[in-house]
């Protein structure tokens, strides 16, 4: 069996050259299914359709999101309910296979920890093809490089981020969004978007403490316009 895993940004407009040829190789797409109103579901329907291939979708197990003790512990448990499903999948139907990656597949996204175990189980080769970023869209819809001349850029989640500031980070790409907490950093520069490449997109800039319910307005706009919403943003200590 082949399986390959493709990073396809945040739609058809976003699949590269590279990524289409490998698509047109496979047999189906496996996606998971997270219920009838998964617009992810519906952007890789719409992404395998443009290139003749069938989509598998598998109900995506249940996951603990409501902030858990021990979070590592229950996103292990939810890959490892993943694994096992998607090994039905490969084990019935052989052939090539394909997991469509919004994003990038190295940007915290767990299908390559998937795919790992899936190897280590069945006999399977695979490979990994790159996508268009979140960061990337940032920097670019935003016109601005994401570190100063010379210096490093950190790429941290929501989660983490008051945590990495206070060891010292000043420059920072923030992902995975949840409550927008910005306490304490009105001073620093934002570059903020969502949607990022969707008809949905929205983008704020400026210093924090101008800013901030302007990003909150955006953020609703977003998330009422397509039901979701998925942002990143880039903060910057000021100088």
């Amino acid at each position: 069996m082949r399986l390959r895993v493709l990073g396809v940004g945040m739609g058809p407009q976003h699949v590269t050259l590279e990524v289409a040829d490998a698509l047109r190789s496979c047999d189906y797409v496996i996606a998971a299914d997270k219920g009838p109103d998964d617009d992810l579901l519906a952007a890789r329907h719409a992404i395998a359709s443009a290139y003749g291939v069938e989509v598998v979708a598998v109900p995506d197990p249940p996951r603990d999101r409501a902030d858990p003790a021990d979070y590592p512990a229950a996103v292990r448990d939810w890959h490892e309910a993943r694994v096992a499903a998607y090994e039905q999948v490969l084990r019935e139907r052989g052939g090539g296979a394909a997991f469509l990656v919004w994003g990038d597949p190295s940007f915290y996204d767990s299908t390559i920890r998937i795919v790992e175990q899936l190897a280590a189980r069945l006999p399977l080769h695979w490979d990994v093809l790159p996508g268009i970023s979140a960061p990337q869209l940032l920097a670019a819809r935003h016109r601005v490089v994401l570190h100063e001349v010379g210096q490093p850029v950190h790429v941290t989640t929501a989660r983490r981020l008051h945590d990495d500031i206070d060891a010292g980070q000043a420059n920072l790409v923030v992902m995975l969004t949840g409550q927008l907490d910005l306490t304490g950093l009105d001073d620093w520069s934002i570059w903020w978007g969502a949607n990022l490449g969707t008809p949905s997109e929205e983008l704020v800039a400026g210093r924090v403490g101008e800013v901030r319910d302007d990003v909150v307005a955006a953020r609703d706009r977003a998330r009422e316009a397509a039901g979701w919403v998925m942002d990143a943003y880039l903060l910057r200590a000021p100088s």
